[in-house]
């Protein structure tokens, strides 16, 4: 008999508990879940950037006018390119800041670190592809390279994403089955009270009764608080979508290489080329592209008035 009412008070507390269990699961669901969605959104804002500047240097070109275009150091210029101005921006915003080193989100969510992997592997997949009339699966590339990213794969660099999204998915489900079962056990619990009633004693039924139908509507509560966070949950999930997010950059990111590619007439690998430094001053490092393409539009504009005078002569 001891051990029953031991068992009786166990369920008790537990259906007592119950509720407030499930609102810091809730809580932890509703937090991983966003801090999930940002650092894909993070490294989505990288990939937009990219694409943005790809199309830009597509639209100035003319079609013919310059050849002998590499893929691969065309590939290497627009992602330094992109993330040498899109840190360089964030960098001079920051300096009115007491963190003048990054924002803490790059910080906490290893943003910087990411889309620098993401340039290094990148080039490394693209540096020894063979140059042929068709395009290469530059969308397994991309997909490849960002499902390696370390820093995007794990939120604050220790916990897995993937993990971690599966079971947030699965939240919802688990709320309702957590509700449901409060609620059995609070119906078994109260049924063996009302078992032992005695009829003839009207005021102790009657307190009986109060007391199964006080214990029932706890019960309930429990499956009212599980439906409710299964519901806000669902939503949350849904507007906070990581899947969507993912799926926009790898098309971004490859679309924006198919273009390098067509514009591109070979991929050879420049004898003279420098690896890409992520720790560089972004204002030094565009300040120098600046000045190599005003030297390489000087040195093309004497070509140009050179074979004039040939032609003339």
């Amino acid at each position: 008999m001891k051990e029953l009412t031991l068992t009786e008070q166990m369920i008790h507390w537990f259906i007592y508990l119950l509720p407030y269990a499930l609102l810091v699961v809730f809580l932890f669901g509703a937090f991983f879940r966003a801090a999930i969605y940002y650092t894909v959104k993070r490294h989505e804002w990288f990939a937009r950037e990219f694409e943005k500047r790809v199309n830009r240097y597509v639209d100035s070109e003319v079609p013919g006018k310059v050849k002998d275009v590499s893929f691969y150091g065309l590939s290497k210029k627009m992602l330094e390119r992109t993330y040498y101005e899109i840190f360089e921006v964030r960098d001079r915003m920051q300096r009115r800041k007491p963190d003048r080193v990054m924002a803490g989100s790059d910080r906490v969510f290893l943003v910087k670190q990411g889309c620098a992997w993401l340039v290094k592997d990148i080039l490394k997949q693209v540096k020894f592809l063979k140059w042929t009339n068709e395009t290469p699966k530059l969308l397994n590339i991309t997909k490849a390279t960002f499902h390696h990213n370390p820093c995007f794969n794990r939120i604050f660099g220790i916990i897995p994403i993937a993990s971690l999204n599966d079971f947030i998915s699965i939240l919802p489900g688990l709320f309702v089955v957590a509700g449901i079962l409060g609620t059995f056990l609070g119906i078994k619990g109260g049924l063996g009270a009302l078992g032992g009633m005695n009829l003839n004693e009207l005021e102790t039924a009657k307190n009986t009764m109060d007391a199964f139908l006080h214990e029932i509507a706890f019960a309930m509560a429990s499956s009212i608080v599980g439906i409710a966070f299964s519901l806000s949950l669902h939503v949350w999930n849904t507007f906070l979508s990581p899947e969507r997010a993912f799926v926009s950059m790898v098309d971004r990111f490859e679309s924006a290489l198919d273009l390098l590619w067509y514009r591109s007439d070979n991929n050879n690998y420049p004898s003279n080329e420098k690896p890409f430094d992520e720790h560089k001053d972004p204002v030094e490092a565009l300040a120098e592209e600046a000045l190599n393409l005003e030297v390489t539009k000087s040195s093309r504009g004497r070509d140009m008035d050179d074979i004039r005078k040939v032609k003339a002569s």
